[in-house]
């Protein structure tokens, strides 16, 4: 995590797809992709984190949606582990109810596939 980040008052980010959120939706809660669950936990971004993140992970992939979640609301289930390059990355050991999110945004791609992270955000 970044010094300048308080963790408590952050707000994290999930991207997946739009039909994946439009199911969670109707359930009431986001289980998670397929990664997530395989590692036991929702992968989150931070603001810093986001576009790396996009790139990585989600290249290429259309259709797909940026959701805001303040952490605080997310309790003691939101955890801040080491991930990539020893960067505290925010992890929900939970589902995620979808009326926790503070938006949700379409994640266009660039003409070559690359995720648009919304102006302000990077």
């Amino acid at each position: 995590m970044r010094p300048d980040v308080e963790i408590g008052s952050a707000t994290i980010y999930k991207i997946c797809s739009r039909e994946s959120w439009d199911d969670a939706c109707r359930l009431g809660r986001y289980t998670g992709s397929a990664d997530d669950r395989r590692d036991g936990f929702i992968h989150f971004s931070a603001r810093h984190q986001l576009a790396a993140t996009a790139e990585k992970y989600f290249k290429g992939q259309a259709d797909l949606v940026l959701i805001a979640v303040e952490a605080a609301r997310l309790g003691t289930s939101l955890r801040w582990e080491p991930s990539r390059g020893g960067d505290l990355f925010p992890h929900l050991y939970k589902d995620l109810e979808t009326r926790a999110a503070l938006s949700v945004m379409p994640l266009p791609l660039d003409d070559q596939g690359h995720p648009l992270i919304p102006e302000g955000l990077v």
